[in-house]
């Protein structure tokens, strides 16, 4: 039985976790944007995926944020 579906939320990251964690690129602070399960770096213009509730901080993993 498959547990992938569009409609379901996605999972909770730990909010310690969201405190220590910054842009690997710039050390700069990152936004935790739920709806999308993604943690933004707005310095860098990218957006790091959560994956399973762990965030992906590979730059190259990340999605080039549109101006």
């Amino acid at each position: 039985m498959s547990h992938a579906t569009t409609d379901a939320p996605p999972p909770e990251v730990d909010p310690a976790l969201l405190e220590i964690l910054v842009c690997p690129l710039t050390k700069g602070p990152l936004r935790y944007d739920r709806a999308a399960g993604e943690l933004i770096s707005d310095q860098a213009r990218l957006a790091y995926p959560i994956r399973d509730g762990i965030p992906i901080m590979l730059p190259d993993e990340a999605r080039r944020l549109d101006d």
